[in-house]
């Protein structure tokens, strides 16, 4: 039980992080988007 609750406060610290910092937000979604695109030429 301790390490789900370890994982949802790191979860919680790192939205919190995003939702305050603009650049590191967009950064990530070009990257998930990227990898999003990258799945699915390989298919």
């Amino acid at each position: 039980m301790r390490g789900n609750k370890t994982l949802l406060t790191t979860a919680a610290l790192g939205a919190a992080f995003l939702l305050r910092n603009g650049k590191s937000r967009d950064k990530l979604m070009k990257q998930f988007q990227s990898l999003g695109s990258s799945n699915k030429k390989n298919k």
